[in-house]
């Protein structure tokens, strides 16, 4: 939890973590039925992104406008690499959970996020707060795999 930020800023952020979270498997079972209804995952991801730039703009819109884009052009290149990891998540995610149903594949992308997550913690990685990899965090993330693992099975 943030160290710096008030009990209202920790439960509000947690809020919203918490509902992109149980948009994500939204989000797979949705773009993956579109994608299996039109014979072409990758039209779908296609449909998936003109949407959601769309909401960006909307919402670029009713916040601080366009001005911010004047900024774009110095910013480090290898900053841009999270659009092609979005692309690649929208992808896999609605190839993939058609054939492997959507708990299979998010359960993977949950492992996935979670060992990405410690690592860039542990050492700070992209400009991250630093926060070790204690036993206990690794006990917490051993929970959470095994968790996981049994509701896949269950």
């Amino acid at each position: 939890m943030p160290q710096e930020g008030a009990m209202g800023d920790t439960l509000r952020y947690g809020a919203i973590m918490l509902a992109a979270g149980i948009g994500i498997p939204v989000l797979a079972a949705l773009n993956a039925q579109l994608g299996a209804r039109i014979g072409s995952p990758v039209v779908a991801a296609v449909v998936l992104f003109c949407v959601a730039l769309t909401g960006a703009i909307v919402a670029m819109m009713l916040t601080q406008g366009p001005l911010a884009f004047r900024h774009v052009p110095a910013q480090p290149k290898h900053l841009f690499f999270a659009g092609l990891l979005v692309c690649f998540y929208v992808l896999s995610i609605t190839w993939v959970a058609p054939k492997f149903g959507v708990g299979n594949a998010v359960f993977f992308v949950l492992m996935g996020q979670m060992i990405s997550a410690a690592a860039i913690d542990q050492f700070g990685l992209f400009g991250a707060i630093q926060k070790p990899l204690t036993m206990m965090r690794v006990a917490g993330l051993g929970s959470m795999v095994l968790g996981l693992m049994l509701i896949v099975k269950a």
